[in-house]
């Protein structure tokens, strides 16, 4: 069913900070909302439906989510002409840059084909066009493994970080933990760079400092548009055309109180920081789409609007300048086992940075030692497929969804020990984490920043429980991010069919307290089970239902929308 996105009540079906029940025994006027109490009441009830918002998160992922990932196709470019030779135990690195070279001399899609065995590499593998795969034999003990033995803070010698080093020289980032002795700045490859690094020339992952703002090429002014629907009005179509992939663009030009904040965030209490509003001229949100249609002055898109449009929440078309058709696939990257020296320091044992793509993929990737595997920005329309990132150290993200848009990330196991090991980051919007199992460091981390409308669908988490003078808990929301970027996460963040397994920290027959204090407003929480009965301790208190109740009706939220949407 679709439900009609012009509703935003944001009445709560749940009223207490702790929530330890479903709808069907919580209050009589819950009772007198549900017609079929073992029903999903947000899919199922038309009043619960009209009245807590549930966006239509099917559209992440490569092709709006329609079709399977493609395997890409077209010339082949063998790097074992160009020299690579596996399992010598010699440094491949300027054989496989010149294969590089030559498949972005190549007209056409091109596949960069890597062989079997573990191929040594010191230099940055950069991918600054379209239409390009590299692909290896798998990800597995008989596959490809790219090693790299030294961090990018050895061997980057580019200039391409500059405006993230001169903004943490500005503003003096520092980590700063007096009882390890640690008052450092902070890495630039904490959150930037790769190995495998995928970026258009000239584009910017994400804006740092003001100075570095490019000027926006505006192509249309967005006038009228209903949120959740694919068509708005504009006031002069003539620069744009079917099939082009665009950037639409909110900016709060209106200050602390502006309607656009109240569209993001509602009528919360909680503080908003001063990020939302201290950069008018900086597009607050992005939502990167492609024209499908152009009727007159109505343009339709080819996913449904984050929000509304008006005279008083105007909205613009700009140009996006990005790539299409990047893939990684079937391979593993690895690093030595290095020593971590802490959060924010890392030195830059980064697998893939994968940046300005509209249509791309990651399929069948593991990661060995990494401090992250994917740090993802400036893209949309991408999937992240049977990923797994392994090792004893510790880390800083496992996948990483960031000033991102549609971005699937599917079948991720997390066996390493990162701080952040599902996180949906700054400017985040329509991202889903699907069918993902962490064994370590479990956290589903809402990283501030105007991240909103995301989604935590069929994931299972196995923790170690906590305990302080209230019992025993664990944290899985545990959010984070500077507070000029709080709250946690604007409106309609999901987290649907929450598995969690407590593996010690609590008694077979104790309750278990899941906390996520310091999160965002009009959160969804449906569905959590495991091996004990929980209560939620979730602030601001979100809409919940079916805690402590099996999903195996609706298992995956993504998928249910999906087939919806694909049912005629």
């Amino acid at each position: 069913m679709k439900l009609d996105s012009k509703l935003y009540l944001t009445s709560l079906l749940c009223t207490s900070v702790a929530i330890g029940c479903s709808p069907a025994a919580s209050s009589d006027k819950q009772d007198s909302l549900i017609s079929d109490k073992d029903s999903v009441q947000i899919l199922t009830n038309k009043q619960v439906a009209e009245a807590e918002r549930l966006p239509d998160f099917s559209y992440a992922g490569y092709n709006h989510g329609i079709g399977p990932i493609p395997s890409g196709t077209g010339e082949i470019i063998d790097v074992t002409q160009f020299g690579v030779i596996a399992d010598d135990d010699i440094d491949d690195s300027h054989a496989l840059l010149a294969a590089l070279e030559a498949a972005h001399e190549t007209t056409g899609s091109v596949v960069v084909k890597l062989p079997k065995g573990r191929i040594i590499i010191s230099e940055i593998l950069k991918i600054t066009r379209g239409d390009i795969t590299l692909r290896g034999e798998g990800s597995g003990t008989e596959g490809t493994n790219l090693h790299f033995p030294r961090p990018l803070q050895m061997i980057d010698k580019t200039d391409s970080l500059n405006e993230i080093r001169e903004y943490l020289l500005k503003y003096d980032k520092r980590q700063k933990e007096k009882d390890r002795n640690i008052d450092e700045l902070f890495s630039e490859y904490s959150w930037s760079g790769g190995f495998i690094w995928i970026q258009k020339e000239g584009t910017r992952a994400a804006a740092y400092l003001e100075s570095k703002d490019p000027k926006i090429t505006v192509l249309a002014q967005a006038i009228a548009g209903q949120a959740g629907t694919r068509k708005l009005d504009v006031s002069d179509t003539s620069r744009l055309k079917v099939g082009d992939v665009v950037e639409l663009q909110w900016l709060n030009r209106e200050g602390e109180n502006g309607p656009l904040l109240r569209e993001v965030y509602g009528d919360t209490e909680l503080k908003i920081g001063s990020h939302h509003w201290t950069f008018p001229d900086r597009p607050l949100i992005r939502q990167k789409t492609k024209i499908l249609d152009i009727d007159g002055a109505t343009v339709e898109i080819s996913d449904p609007l984050l929000h509304q449009i008006s005279q008083d929440i105007p909205a613009q078309f700009a140009e996006w300048d990005h790539l299409k058709n990047v893939g990684i696939e079937k391979l593993q990257i690895s690093f030595p086992q290095s020593p971590y020296f802490g959060h924010h320091l890392e030195r830059g044992y980064n697998g893939i940075y994968f940046t300005s793509v509209f249509d791309g993929w990651v399929n069948d990737v593991t990661f060995l030692n990494a401090d992250t595997g994917i740090l993802s920005y400036n893209s949309a329309n991408v999937t992240f497929s049977d990923i797994t990132t392994n090792g004893d150290r510790e880390a800083h993200y496992s996948v990483h969804a960031g000033n991102v848009h549609n971005v699937l990330i599917e079948n991720l196991t997390v066996n390493n020990a990162p701080v952040h090991s599902l996180s949906l980051n700054t400017q985040s919007t329509k991202c889903v984490f699907k069918n993902a199992i962490v064994n370590n460091g479990a956290v589903l981390d809402q990283h501030a920043g105007a991240n909103h409308q995301n989604l935590f669908d069929n994931i299972t988490l196995n923790v170690d429980a906590q305990r302080d003078e209230s019992g025993a808990f664990y944290p899985v929301w545990d959010g984070s991010g500077a507070g000029y970027w709080q709250p946690g996460h604007g409106r309609f963040n999901t987290t649907w069919n929450l598995k969690v397994n407590v593996r010690s920290g609590a008694d077979a027959d104790e309750a278990v307290t899941l906390r996520g204090l310091a999160e965002g407003p009009n959160a969804r929480i449906v569905g959590i089970s495991g091996n004990r009965d929980f209560n939620i301790d979730y602030r601001p208190v979100p809409y919940s239902e079916r805690i402590n109740v099996s999903m195996e009706d609706v298992p995956s939220l993504y998928d249910y929308q999906l087939r919806q949407r694909s049912t005629p």
